[in-house]
């Protein structure tokens, strides 16, 4: 057996999904969350946190002590470093945005931030019954949801349609009417923290509140219900689990060889496209019909884990080669690569894999002049192996038919190159003066 040598693998950020817990002052919110954080943390995701002060002027760091003194003496940006932790302190000209801010915290299965009702994450709302602020809300966003007003609750037209209304002006208002207008006179910059289009859920104990939620057909959750609210930050939000699966057949006609043990770069291909997307994988798979000649990988990658899976139909063609992906993959996102697009983008696929979880669609395909891409795409593993045992029993053996049996989205050109400028990262090699021709151009771009 040949020895090969591994390199190292491409250092990766993934972005990190994020959702906001939102709500008046003394909601009960940082409670909430704390709760939420250690359940989530005890199921074993990665969790980080942002919290919107608000207010100028606060510090965390102590008088006296060395970085407080670095600070005072004039330095705008002062890191503190520790064996086990590292704190930065920096001043601002102005407060960044909350995208920002969770841009520079990758690779967490979550960010949950308190506060930045406006940022323009989905949210989640806060109500503490007891809350002088919350109960008025509560009741202003019942009112709302009884009259279908909409969930972009406006402060104005719930006063205008409430204080126009026939009963209002012909009748004596009722109770729930009259402490409504009140509030909308005595309170209004208060209550314009309501919630909004973006609110994905209720996290409350006032009755009222639930009321609405059920007329607006929004989730709601007992204030202290953590596991159901760590629950559903499962299901819909925190970083579902990712396989990379690299299709390698194994003998191609045309190569006149294997793909996967074709020299690139001195090495097999193989080799090169392992390290090239494991940075992303929670889960690394080959489907491959020589599972013996590339079991090489395992001592060469032994932290990886690689698992070597057989085809499960006997028949060739790329929706058998799917269906064998699909069903060994055993993570909720699939991502798929041809095992000869030497430029395939790590960088593409995780956007992919993001707008798959963040659109609640079964495919992000990217498509070009030439067509769809099946084979540098993520997938959602159930729905799309159900769609392709489907397809695979009426004969059937076409990527299309997949594609068109699922709700896909279709990545367009502009929005791959505005994650992956380069380019190139279709172009797969079926000849050896095909994939002479990409290895010149790779070492053109990358050797030293």
């Amino acid at each position: 057996m040949v020895a090969y040598t591994s390199h190292n693998t491409t250092c990766f950020d993934k972005e990190s999904p994020a959702i906001s817990f939102v709500g008046r002052h003394n909601s009960g919110k940082t409670t909430l969350i704390e709760q939420i954080v250690a359940k989530l943390v005890e199921c074993g995701y990665d969790i980080g946190t942002i919290k919107h002060h608000g207010h100028k002027g606060f510090d965390i760091d102590i008088p006296g002590k060395d970085s407080y003194r670095h600070m005072q003496a004039g330095s705008s940006d002062t890191i503190i470093v520790a064996p086990d932790k590292m704190a930065r302190i920096t001043h601002l000209h102005q407060e960044p945005s909350c995208d920002q801010l969770v841009s520079t915290m990758p690779n967490h299965d979550l960010v949950i931030v308190e506060g930045f009702r406006k940022s323009g994450l989905e949210t989640i709302e806060v109500m503490r019954k007891g809350n002088t602020a919350d109960e008025e809300c509560a009741e202003l966003f019942y009112y709302g949801a009884q009259h279908a007003l909409s969930p972009e609750l406006d402060i104005t037209q719930i006063r205008r349609e409430l204080v126009q209304s026939e009963r209002f002006q012909n009748e004596a208002p009722s109770v729930q009417e009259t402490l409504l207008h009140q509030a909308l006179l005595n309170a209004q910059q208060q209550l314009e923290k309501m919630p909004q289009a973006s609110t994905v859920a209720l996290a409350t104990n006032i009755e009222q509140a639930h009321k609405a939620a059920e007329l607006y057909d929004i989730p709601s959750f007992d204030i202290n219900d953590y596991e159901g609210i760590v629950e559903f930050l499962i299901r819909h939000y925190v970083r579902p689990r990712l396989s990379v699966v690299i299709q390698a057949g194994g003998e191609s006609k045309r190569m006149k060889q294997s793909k996967a043990l074709v020299e690139f770069m001195g090495r097999p291909l193989l080799c090169h496209m392992i390290e090239r997307l494991a940075p992303i994988a929670d889960r690394l798979l080959i489907t491959t019909n020589e599972a013996e000649r590339l079991s090489f990988v395992h001592n060469l990658y032994p932290q990886m884990n690689i698992e070597l899976l057989p085809d499960i139909y006997p028949m060739r063609g790329a929706l058998p080669g799917i269906a064998s992906a699909l069903s060994g993959a055993k993570t909720p996102l699939v991502a798929l690569v041809a095992c000869d697009m030497v430029f395939a983008s790590a960088h593409l696929l995780a956007h992919e894999a993001a707008l798959t979880h963040k659109l609640h669609v079964d495919a992000v395909v990217p498509v070009n002049k030439h067509g769809f891409e099946p084979f540098h795409a993520v997938y959602r593993r159930n729905e799309c192996l159900r769609a392709v045992t489907a397809a695979l029993k009426e004969g059937k053996h076409r990527a299309q038919e997949l594609i068109t049996r699922v709700n896909t989205y279709q990545l367009t050109p502009q929005e791959a190159r505005a994650i992956e400028p380069y380019g190139g990262y279709f172009m797969n090699a079926n000849t050896p003066e095909e994939l002479a021709q990409l290895e010149e151009r790779y070492r053109s771009l990358y050797d030293e």
